[in-house]
């Protein structure tokens, strides 16, 4: 069972340039209207509140402290994009930074040699995680709602409970502190390259394509030769050192490892890959979408906190906007679906066109 569909059509440049005017700015509109929103909040909350939203420290909240999130928001996309879902984004998050700084504090290893470790171990798990799906034949939502309580569950055994501090390298610690040229926050560089990694793959390379029509339709890519199995145990796979490299930049910049810190991050994540499906590519989980959505997201709960909403409503807005974006993407993709069906035969060649 899929957990997920995702639609590997679009249209063809003649279909849109046989478009009506008004039909394609429609269209346009559908497509960059989250980016438009989002410039648009940011304006308002500038012109709102312009002794704190427009200045440097909101800016590095948002850029810095939300880069856990996207990372976490594009780990859920390989999986997503062949129509999976992998909740262990949110629970892996939790073990896997209680490790990375307990292997410093407590083991005394070298910091890259425990950043190596928490890398493994996340990729592992998500061979586990893909092989329950495929290989067991268990719902993905299931078997990651399991395997993640499972590991949540070992968390708070680890630690009993308390917190694990001790004193980190700074080496370690830069990896968040750090700044490109003193300028680009080192978190924010990190989202950047991901996305760019996963958008090369999933946009401009045989392998995305692959995903994309395993996520379509499943019967119909095993029978055109796609190895479906091999490939939907990859996505897990990078699903799980993706969600591991973002723990470890969790760890760098909160510098504790606590069991009541990472669940927080799982709607968050979750609602930014569903919400980044609505535009720049509308009907199917994308990743430059995802990173819109994320920054919206990010701008959209700063400047509401900032006006003096509640201690719930970063909450409250994560899960309407979860229940929207769902139903925005499910819309989205029901209207390309009916524009496909609609759209006249391409003319045959004939003899006279030779």
């Amino acid at each position: 069972m899929e957990s997920l569909k995702s639609d590997a059509l679009e249209p063809s440049g003649a279909e849109r340039a046989a478009l009506p005017r008004a039909e394609l700015r429609r269209r346009l509109l559908t497509v960059y209207g989250l980016p438009i929103l989002t410039v648009a909040l940011i304006v308002l909350f500038s012109l709102l509140l312009p002794d704190t939203f427009p200045t440097a420290g909101n800016m590095r909240a948002i850029f810095v402290v939300k880069s856990v999130v996207a990372l976490l928001a594009l780990a859920a996309l390989p999986p997503m994009i062949a129509g999976r879902i992998d909740l262990t984004v949110g629970y892996g998050i939790v073990l896997w930074s209680i490790i990375a700084i307990s292997l410093q504090v407590q083991y005394h290893w070298p910091w890259p040699l425990a950043v190596l470790a928490v890398l493994g171990l996340g990729g592992l798990f998500g061979l586990m995680n893909g092989m329950l799906v495929e290989i067991a034949q268990i719902d993905s939502f299931i078997a990651t709602l399991g395997t993640g309580t499972i590991i949540y569950a070992l968390a708070e055994w680890y630690t009993g409970g308390e917190q694990v501090v001790g004193t980190l390298p700074a080496a370690f610690t830069a990896i968040n502190d750090g700044r490109l040229f003193g300028l680009v926050p080192f978190p924010a560089l990190y989202v950047l390259v991901v996305a760019l990694l996963l958008w090369l793959v999933t946009e401009r390379m045989p392998l995305g394509r692959v995903l994309y029509a395993i996520g379509a339709n499943r019967r119909a890519a095993e029978l055109n030769g796609i190895a479906v199995r091999r490939h939907v145990i990859l996505v897990f796979v990078a699903s799980g050192v993706l969600t591991a490299f973002a723990s470890v930049v969790l760890a760098a910049q909160l510098r504790i490892g606590a069991t009541s810190l990472g669940l927080s991050y799982l709607l968050p994540a979750l609602v930014g890959a569903f919400l980044g499906s609505t535009t720049i590519r509308p009907g199917r989980v994308n990743v430059w979408g995802t990173v819109v959505a994320e920054l919206l997201l990010a701008v959209g709960i700063s400047g509401i906190e900032q006006l003096g909403g509640a201690f719930f409503v970063s909450s409250l807005f994560n899960g309407v906007t979860l229940v929207v974006s769902i139903g925005l993407a499910g819309l989205a993709q029901r209207r390309r679906g009916g524009l496909i069906k609609a759209a006249p035969p391409a003319p045959a060649a004939t003899g006279e066109d030779s």
